[in-house]
This record gives structure tokens, C-alpha cells and sequence, in this order.
């Protein structure tokens, strides 16, 4: 980053090359949109690039959590704005034409119940429940990343938790999981 903050373009492209796939993963999980998610990265990366100085050193946070916290707020807005632009009351992920029909046929009815249950889960639970267990941050600096304590972060968790439970028994999937085993 110190190169970067000289404007150093080999630098630069080094560090987009090194971590685009796993910013990119983040963005979709929180918009489950392959050319949203890349236009989140790509806008975040050259909000980087413009101003390489919003990064401070020594400030605590690695660049890695630091840069975590632009692309999931971004994500989050498009979020927002598609709320505002888009009634999302029926639409279903899977049904839209962004979406191949290969990936639509390796759906399985688990998983889409899974993203069902995700996708009503509140802001900061999601949030939680991605950094902790799909982005496989440790709890301490996904707190740091939430702004919340370490405490605040597992009552997220927890809740987390229960509410896609909840969801999946609403979706018969868990009853019809334990009837197979039983």
C-alpha cells in the first residue's frame, strides 16, 4: 500500500491481482449478482486508486479488513438502491436471466432454501454470519470490522443461527432432512 499511495501502477496491479477473487466472492454472497458484484469490486478498487490515502497505516486494521469493510458497504448500497429501484417481494434469485441455466440446474433445493433463509436474515446478522463462516474471519477482527465487541458479534451470531433455523423448518427443509435420517 505504501507503493500504491505513490502511485505505483505495478504495485497497484499486483494487490487487484492478489485480492480480487476474494472481494469479488464477498460481494456477491451480499448480492448474488455476478456483474454487480464486479462492478462493486472494480468501483472500489478505483476509489482506491483515486485516493490511495484513505488507507492509514498503523490505524489497527489490516488493509485486507480495512478494504473487507469498503466492498461489503458498497455491496450494501447496491443493496439498498435495487430495494428502492426494484419490487423484491416475490423475485427469486434463481428465476432471473442473469443466472445460467447451468447454474439453475446445480441449484440444490437445500441451498436455495439456505440464500432464501440468508436473504431474510437483518443486515448486520448476515453481515455476521458471512464474515464469520463464508469469509472465514476470525471473530475478533470481524468485530473490528461490524463495530461492534466481540460479546455484541456472537449474540449476532447466535441469532443468526436461530433465525435460519427457523427459516429452514418454515421451508419444511430441516423436518424432511431428519425424516430422511430417522
Amino acid at each position: 500500500m505504501r507503493h500504491v499511495k505513490e502511485h505505483d501502477h505495478q504495485a497497484f496491479s499486483v494487490l487487484v491481482h492478489r485480492h480480487s477473487r476474494y472481494f469479488y466472492n464477498c460481494a456477491y454472497r451480499i448480492v448474488m449478482n455476478v456483474q454487480e458484484a464486479e462492478d462493486i469490486v472494480q468501483d472500489a478498487f478505483l476509489k482506491l486508486w483515486n485516493k490511495p490515502t484513505m488507507w492509514k497505516e498503523g490505524k489497527g486494521a489490516k488493509f485486507t479488513s480495512w478494504f473487507y469493510r469498503i466492498v461489503t458497504n458498497l455491496s450494501l448500497d447496491n443493496l439498498r438502491k435495487r430495494k428502492h429501484t426494484k419490487p423484491m417481494e416475490n423475485e427469486d434469485i434463481y428465476q432471473s436471466n442473469e443466472i445460467g441455466q447451468f447454474e439453475k440446474l446445480n441449484k440444490s433445493q437445500e441451498q436455495i432454501a439456505l440464500d432464501k433463509a440468508l436473504k431474510e436474515l437483518p443486515e448486520k446478522q448476515f453481515m455476521a454470519l458471512n464474515l464469520c463462516f463464508y469469509e472465514e474471519i476470525k471473530r475478533k477482527e470481524a468485530a473490528e470490522i461490524l463495530g461492534v465487541s466481540i460479546k455484541a458479534l456472537e449474540s449476532l451470531l447466535m441469532r443468526a443461527k436461530d433465525n435460519v433455523r427457523k427459516s429452514l423448518y418454515r421451508q419444511d427443509i430441516l423436518q424432511s432432512k431428519e425424516g430422511k435420517t430417522a
